[in-house]
């Protein structure tokens, strides 16, 4: 029987509308298999097949193996998946789009038609990276910090208005409009996408690593490399193997005072206790209705730090409530409802897992995670204890007014908080107590800021009162973007900066974020500690992070000790602010058509026009992309032997993709800040190595550059390394380009969780600049290890229990990489010296997990790839 897309077509009835939609059960009916055993996200997987479905791309035998999926041993094969949109943020846009237009103009250079270079998806970038807190603790801090983000990102954004003219589908959001995430959950998402009256699964990647908070609303979607993300938007699947998937029953319900950031922590410590690492989670259970939407998007927004592909929350009444809630057309929450009936995935029933993870909410206390891994969860009163095992050899050191554990920034920052009215309120109702009570917070000594992920946000704190009580303790509303939690947090005050490095003391942010790795809050902090919002306040009031809050006083009113829980509220109080400040009105006042509008300066903006950009060589933004340079569309290689190999870098475990590619200040002595220096940039112009992620001359040179980044090469920090045969210590850049004049191919030695972290593409794409051909580590995070193969790295991994240091790998000689099997998953063989001369073999897997992954590696990355197939079929 020939079977095309229309087999599977039922048709819905929603208030007297008919829609047409691709029903998961029609494959029973047809024989193929029952899908209903199937985990929620596979279903939701198993719709995106059978309304693709083309015999080509995606076959027949590619659903079935779907529908026999072994939940225990899932079979290694490539799922197609194709994306109903993207979303951006301008970090990883920016680049992104430098490619497509870099890509537009060597199709016009070849002959070929540029429109082909065109996004075949709709794509929402958002304009929320880049903004720093310069100004706080200040009634004028937003204006001013807005108007310094413009000044300095004029050329950024004129490119990226200037691309939203010249790519179809691309839709800008403006700077201050929130964060990405935000905006999708209370604007973007769907939940169930309506075109041409066929109803189907709201879906998405995002080039933000976090995009997964999306999971909270029932929505599918996670991160992507940019590199990956390109080409989705051309048209290509997105692809990922056949994953296990973990259920999470939750039970019971947080207690009086507990927070979904607390319960998010803890799942961190969880997850990566039962590694949860490329596995798809999804949760079920009674605790599910117990947890609201914001609560839910908490908890998947941390998806990246527990390893997981996705968080996935199911489709239920509180889901309903929410899209009504932020304004979503009544039309809209009655076809959800009926969608997900219709396909029998409403509500949150247990199906058949890989593994099943009991959580009992009850269970979950107040946590702190740190001082540099967000998996570091620990109770309030063992705070003090980490920060001493890991900066205090004997008594706190001392500089002038400073000393160790002075916490010195507290953000209430980040996507994973800023929009949770739960936490926010909580936030503004221990600022009141607090105050009421006479305590406050030293601004001279902590740099406080409040960024919220939302306009809406600053609506609802108004109104309740509460923003008052925030600016008192000097949380004032600095900007609606990222800031501290990627690394923004602006430069200290020039008298504490100076005192923390003279006395090389360890000093500490706390921010409602979801990382604190090192080097990435601000190169003047060593130990950061991730906490909700309301903490966030309480310990900026306590000032030093050597308090045991959970018994110590935060501080003294007339004498008298205030304690945590004489201001902390009961969820009732909460809840009662909530009911009376935040209503639908609030999100349509937001989102209406004016969120393009609520920015004068990009209004003012004056940007080129036409289909090709017009490079401008005197540009320290803003540069073509060099990978296409030399190269011939269509031209394949097969891997080759790697002989005579040096290692640039020796790493250890959880070295993220912040040690690899910061994304914050450029030091005016690093070979980033030499460079722009020469090109005529003072010292107060550099901006972020992520505003400049349009340069590729800027962000080579910031490769491994990170402040905080321990080479085992090395004694000294930061990015340097020994040249061999000479022994000369120099940047890891100035080494690699002589090892690149002299013709020697680079690996990367590291650890276990190589690339966690942020989906940053230029991770991957530096290393490559910078010549690495391979690296080797203990294992891999998921989105890392695909951008490594996005631009040809390959990525090779020791064998079980063995590494570096294991085989006492001379770092100092020659080494070579011999491969046995060109194949996914095959063999190599690591052939080095040891440390008492003798040459020794170790045998490697390769980490190419797929046929269309070696294609990648041949080609040169996935962007050769996939213009060589479009100009091929032009």
């Amino acid at each position: 029987m020939s079977l095309g897309p229309e087999s599977f077509k039922k048709t819905l009835k929603v208030s007297g509308k008919e829609y047409k939609f691709y029903a998961v059960d029609t494959v029973k009916e047809i024989g193929w298999g029952d899908p209903d055993r199937l985990p929620y996200s596979l279903q939701i997987v198993l719709e995106n097949m059978l309304r693709n479905y083309d015999n080509k791309t995606i076959k027949e035998e590619n659903i079935k193996e779907l529908l026999n999926w072994n939940s225990k041993n899932p079979a290694e094969t490539e799922i197609p998946f194709k994306v109903s949109r993207i979303l951006m943020q301008d970090f990883t846009g920016v680049p992104a789009i430098v490619d497509l237009a870099s890509m537009r103009d060597y199709a016009k250079e070849n002959g070929k038609n540029p429109d082909l270079i065109q996004p075949g998806v709709p794509i929402d970038l958002v304009i929320d990276h880049s903004v720093q807190v310069d100004e706080y603790n200040s009634p004028k801090a937003f204006e001013i910090n807005l108007a310094k983000e413009i000044e300095r990102n004029e050329e950024r954004y004129k490119f990226l208005k200037w691309a939203g003219q010249a790519f179809n589908a691309l839709r800008i959001f403006p700077p201050s409009a929130g964060i990405c995430h935000q905006i999708n959950l209370e604007y973007l998402a769907k939940v169930v996408m309506n075109t041409n009256e066929v109803a189907y699964f709201d879906s998405l990647v995002g080039t933000d690593s976090h995009t997964t908070m999306i999971n909270g609303i029932g929505v599918f979607g996670f991160g992507v490399g940019g590199i990956e993300a390109e080409a989705a938007m051309l048209g290509e699947p997105i692809y990922f193997l056949t994953p296990k998937v973990v259920g999470v029953k939750l039970s019971g319900k947080l207690q009086d005072g507990v927070t979904a950031t607390d319960l998010a922590l803890t799942l961190a410590k969880v997850f990566r206790e039962h590694n949860v690492v490329n596995k798809f989670v999804e949760f079920f259970g009674d605790g599910v209705k117990n947890l609201s939407v914001p609560d839910r998007a908490t908890v998947s927004n941390m998806s990246p730090e527990y390893g997981s592909t996705v968080s996935l929350f199911p489709v239920d009444e509180q889901t309903l409530e929410y899209l009504r809630l932020t304004g979503r057309p009544d039309w809209l929450v009655k076809l959800v409802e009926a969608y997900y009936k219709a396909q029998g995935l409403f509500g949150a029933r247990e199906r058949e897992y890989s593994e099943i993870i009991e959580i009992s909410l009850d269970d979950i206390k107040p946590s702190v995670s740190g001082p540099s891994l967000p998996h570091q969860r620990l109770d309030l009163e063992k705070v003090p204890e980490s920060f001493r095992q890991a900066f205090l050899k004997d008594q706190p050191k001392v500089s002038g007014e400073l000393k160790e554990g002075d916490i010195i920034i507290a953000a209430i920052t980040s996507c994973t908080n800023t929009s949770n009215p739960n936490v926010l309120i909580m936030a503004g109702l221990v600022a009141k107590k607090a105050y009421e009570l006479g305590l406050k917070v030293n601004t001279n000594k902590v740099k406080t800021s409040l960024a919220p992920g939302s306009r809406v946000v600053t609506e609802y704190l108004k109104r309740s009162g509460l923003l008052n009580y925030l600016e008192r303790l000097g949380f004032y509303v600095v900007a609606y973007g990222c800031t501290t939690c990627i690394g923004n947090s602006g430069p200290l005050p020039d008298d504490l900066s100076k005192l923390i490095n003279e006395g090389n003391l360890a000093t500490v942010s706390v921010l409602s974020g979801n990382r604190n790795y090192e080097g990435r809050v601000h190169n003047d902090i060593k130990a950061n500690y991730l906490m909700s919002p309301p903490l966030v306040v309480a310990y900026a009031i306590a000032g030093n992070i050597n308090k045991d809050l959970s018994k110590e006083p935060l501080g003294y009113s007339d004498g008298k000790p205030i304690y945590l829980k004489d201001i902390w509220p009961s969820n009732l109080e909460v809840q009662e602010v909530i009911k009376k400040s935040i209503s639908k009105d609030l999100y349509e006042a937001v989102y209406n058509d004016s969120i393009f509008n609520i920015n004068p300066y990009w209004n003012s903006l004056k940007s080129p026009s036409g289909k090709y950009f017009e490079w401008d060589e005197k540009s320290t933004y803003i540069k073509r992309a060099p990978y296409f340079d030399g190269w011939k569309a269509g031209e394949t290689k097969d891997i080759e032997d790697l002989v005579n190999a040096r290692i640039l870098l020796v790493l250890g475990d959880s070295v993220s993709t912040d040690h690899i590619s910061p994304a914050g200040a450029i030091m005016p002595d690093s070979p980033a800040g030499k460079y722009l220096i020469s090109r005529g940039v003072s010292i107060t112009e550099f901006n972020t190595y992520g505003s400049r992620r349009g340069n590729h001359e800027v962000m080579i040179r910031g490769t491994f550059a990170n402040r905080r980044l321990k080479n085992l090469m090395v004694n000294v920090e930061g990015g340097y390394t020994i040249h061999y045969p000479d022994g000369q210590v120099m940047t890891v850049y100035d080494a690699a380009m002589k090892y690149k004049e002299e013709g020697v191919p680079l690996v990367v030695i590291a650890g276990k969780e190589y690339g966690s972290g942020s989906s940053r593409d230029w991770a991957a794409k530096g290393p490559a600049l910078l010549g690495v051909k391979a690296v080797i580590a203990e294992s891999f995070e998921r989105i890392h290890r695909s951008n490594l193969i996005g631009m040809g790295i390959i990525p090779l991994q020791f064998k079980e229990g063995e590494n570096y240091k294991s085989l006492g790998i001379d770092y100092s000689k020659p080494i070579s990489i011999i491969f046995k099997e060109k194949k996914p998953r095959g063999t190599a063989y690591l052939i080095f010296y040891n440390k008492f001369g003798e040459q020794k073999s170790a045998e490697l897997t390769i980490r190419i997990d797929s046929e269309l992954e070696m294609e990648y590696i041949k080609y040169g990355g996935i962007l050769k790839y996939v213009l060589s197939k479009m100009l091929a079929r032009a």
